[in-house]
């Protein structure tokens, strides 16, 4: 079992059980067996003028704490090379509050993560920020990654004339692009850029399959900062990544990320509401595929100028910052070019073709992707989902099945202009 505790330094215990691992937030505990989260950020946060009620900053703190656990609970240890098993102790202000929440946030998790999860509440949590708590002027928050789907949400809210607030976590060359976006589309002054800031002696887990979790404890922080009685906080993406079908047998569960999954959404606003943090998540494109999102988007003229100078490869830091052009999420991106406008995508893919690329470790996600789609037309697309949409209600259910069946014509084309099919 993996044992981690997140507390305040000052409450880190002088002796430190057997294998634990202890991590310390927002300040840094000094002890070469403790790690840090968000170093100073608490500090940084009250300059800016943040107060975020004792709820919300527990949920800040909370989610910094799975994401600590996360990284600091290598797989490769682990009974069958994947799941794990987590001790969590996390250091709240109101850790009563949380405690009957405890079973369905274990199960959040599991679902998240693919790990079984054991919950400690204690006291043992920072105070909030105490900032001046002055509000902006913005009436709403979106995800802003650098990525093509969270570029078109941001274009079509500010088309709608809507003023968002969006929120970005610090990823190496991203940073600048995120920046770049939120000012051409809402101008200075509409943009949080954050990072966890987790960091430890000892190895680190890379799959990071609660890294979203940080994303959206920062995009209820930020929410804290609009005047309304109950923000809205959008999730831009496309349904067919939302869902993520395992596209062969062995991608099952967490081996295909949940991130967005409405299931997992779904569980996360239940916690938020019973926390009683007034927000609501939306994920306004889980009925679209990411093709349909370019057709769709209300700013023809601007997604030309900037969708191809967007980040979609799930490879990217393997090949120096260059799109591969052969991981599922290029795929799907090259699939949704083709789907809207061809010519536009200038992306310069490591591959443009999937036939004769190297294949980079991992998953053989072409051969994946191949399989997918001749198993769908084989068998029918409903033995290929298999109980993938038994979360949907029975009201959406077609909806949702429209989504994955337009998403897989949409990778097929791509195949079979590489001439794979």
């Amino acid at each position: 079992m993996n044992k981690i505790l997140c507390s305040t330094a000052d409450r880190i215990p002088r002796q430190l059980q057997t294998g634990e691992r202890v991590f310390s937030y927002f300040k840094g505990a000094k002890r070469n067996d403790v790690g840090a989260i968000a170093n100073r950020w608490h500090g940084t946060l009250k300059r800016v003028g943040f107060r975020p009620s004792p709820a919300v900053w527990d949920f800040v703190q909370f989610c910094l704490a799975v994401c600590s656990a996360d990284l600091a609970s290598p797989r490769s240890t682990s009974a069958d090379g994947w799941t794990r098993t987590i001790q969590l102790t996390v250091g709240l202000c109101e850790p009563l509050r949380w405690i009957p929440l405890k079973y369905h946030l274990e199960e959040m998790l599991k679902i998240l993560t693919g790990d079984y999860w054991t919950l400690v509440f204690n006291d043992a949590g920072a105070k909030p920020p105490q900032g001046d708590g002055e509000y902006l002027q913005n009436d709403c928050v979106s995800l802003l990654s650098g990525g093509l789907d969270s570029l078109i949400g941001g274009i079509n809210l500010v088309t709608e004339e809507k003023r968002p607030l969006f929120v970005s976590q610090l990823a190496h060359k991203d940073s600048k692009l995120q920046r770049r976006y939120a000012e051409l589309l809402a101008g200075r002054g509409s943009h949080y850029q954050w990072s966890h800031g987790i960091s430890f002696k000892g190895v680190r887990e890379s799959s990071t399959r609660a890294r979203s979790l940080a994303f959206y404890a920062f995009a209820v922080l930020a929410s804290t900062k609009i005047n309304l009685p109950k923000p809205k906080i959008y999730i831009p993406e496309n349904g067919f990544i939302c869902i993520n079908p395992p596209l062969v047998p062995g991608r099952v569960s967490s081996l295909s990320t949940r991130t967005t999954h409405p299931l997992f959404i779904g569980m996360l606003q239940s916690v938020l509401d019973e926390l009683g943090i007034s927000v609501e998540l939306v994920l306004p494109y889980r009925l679209q595929t990411k093709g349909e999102m370019m057709r769709g988007c209300l700013d023809q003229e601007r997604l030309r100028a900037l969708a191809a100078t967007s980040t979609s490869c799930g490879r990217f830091r393997t090949y120096n910052r260059q799109h591969c052009g052969r991981c599922v999420p290029c795929l799907i991106r090259r699939s949704a070019f083709l789907a809207w406008e061809p010519e536009s995508d200038t992306t310069n893919y490591r591959f443009p073709s999937v036939v004769g690329s190297d294949k980079s470790g991992g998953p053989d996600d072409p051969m994946a992707v191949a399989l997918a789609v001749l198993d769908a037309k084989q068998r029918g697309l409903d033995r290929f989902l298999g109980g993938t949409l038994a979360f949907a209600s029975i009201e959406e259910r077609p909806d949702y099945r429209r989504v994955l069946k337009q998403g897989l014509a949409e990778l097929e084309a791509v195949l079979v202009q590489d001439q794979l099919l």
